[in-house]
């Protein structure tokens, strides 16, 4: 068999691989106020990961500890999420940490380190595809200038979800992108009710439908389709270069409300509005499933700090946000908007860039709000 007819096999191996990822993806989204217990994973990750998920450690003990002492709520290390444990045994996310993370309710996860090169691939997608992580929720909010937005990025399609797995010829290489009516209506869906549920008029389609045709063409239309179960909502559509633009133009980013996009758009699009807001530094991130959830700073695992010594100035309200959005999702709304509001109170700043104030000391800081 020729290189063309093995990567034609691969291809048809893929598109069965998907076919049948379809027939598992409906679900019944868990109740978490009919839970006697809820058992909240804690995974360290890479580089700084264990330094700024120390630090979030601390806030959920001081914000739970009636429930944790009762056991209504349960805090669970798992150990061996990390990038030497999982090139050691070849696995983005190896089989006994997965068994390890499908015994809570929810995870919370410091960043992962993804290898540059080689076939593995990143533990978030992974994760994302392994849990039924459909929906990627960031919150940007910059009251001084306006700004109050939520993206609610697909999370388990699009190029991420073969990313690692296209085809290589001699002088040329191809990746695969895969859209589905099914995955994008239960990311539309959620970004609808979203808005219905919390006052909001807006939500605004980002793709680029003029050039992707099919996969981006579908999305499209699919969100259109749930759009109309929602009158009271105001729908748009933007192409993710314009709309990228749109952000930091402040004649017209103040109207924008709610977004939904694709799988990359959204990684690229949130980014750049956490930038707006303060850096990635400053962002939480949520994983949303119907069985299970993740949340995560948007940054990633920062090396560079590191190599240079600067670790205990690692930024953590990124994951204490991320927190927060843990404590909203499991019903624990008057805890969340403690978190909130003293994070929003700190007088601190923490910046690798101007090292002076430890996150140790910010973490102090935001306890004595609490």
């Amino acid at each position: 068999m020729n290189e063309l007819e093995l990567a034609c096999d691969n291809f048809r191996k893929l598109l069965l691989e998907q076919m049948q990822r379809l027939e598992k993806m409906d679900g019944e989204p868990t109740d978490y106020s009919a839970k006697a217990q809820v058992t909240i994973g804690l995974a360290d990750g890479d580089g700084i990961g264990p330094v700024i998920m120390q630090e979030a450690r601390r806030v959920l003990h001081a914000l739970l500890e009636q429930e944790i002492k009762e056991g209504t709520v349960v805090l669970k290390d798992i150990h061996g999420l990390t990038i030497e444990n999982r090139l050691e045994k070849d696995e983005a996310v190896p089989k006994d940490v997965l068994e390890q993370i499908k015994t809570c309710d929810v995870l919370l996860k410091g960043p992962t380190t993804t290898p540059m090169g080689g076939t593995m691939e990143s533990a978030n997608v992974t994760l994302r595809r392994e849990l039924d992580l459909y929906a990627n929720v960031r919150p940007v909010t910059v009251p001084e200038k306006n700004i109050d937005w939520v993206f609610y990025r697909e999370n388990t399609e699009g190029e991420y979800v073969l990313g690692s797995r296209g085809v290589e010829l001699p002088s040329m290489a191809v990746d695969f992108k895969v859209t589905t009516d099914q995955g994008t209506r239960r990311i539309a869906r959620a970004a609808f009710e979203y808005a219905k549920n919390n006052g909001r008029s807006r939500v605004s389609i980002v793709t680029k439908a003029n050039i992707m045709k099919k996969t981006d063409g579908k999305f499209t239309e699919v969100c259109h389709q749930v759009a109309q179960d929602y009158p009271d909502i105001t729908v748009d559509d933007w192409y993710i270069d314009i709309m990228a633009a749109n952000l930091v133009n402040e004649t017209i980013r103040d109207r924008f409300q709610v977004f939904v996009l694709p799988n990359l758009y959204g990684d690229i699009l949130t980014d750049e509005a956490a930038q707006l807001q303060g850096g990635v530094g400053t962002a939480g991130s949520a994983n949303i499933g119907d069985r299970y959830a993740m949340f995560e700073a948007i940054h990633g695992s920062a090396p560079r700090l590191i190599e240079q010594g600067l670790q205990a100035y690692a930024n953590p309200a990124s994951i204490l946000k991320a927190e927060a959005m843990l404590l909203r999702h499991i019903g624990r709304a008057e805890q969340a908007q403690r978190l909130e509001h003293a994070l929003q109170e700190c007088p601190l700043t923490v910046s690798p860039v101007e090292p002076s104030v430890t996150c140790t000391a910010y973490t102090d800081a935001i306890l004595q709000l609490l």
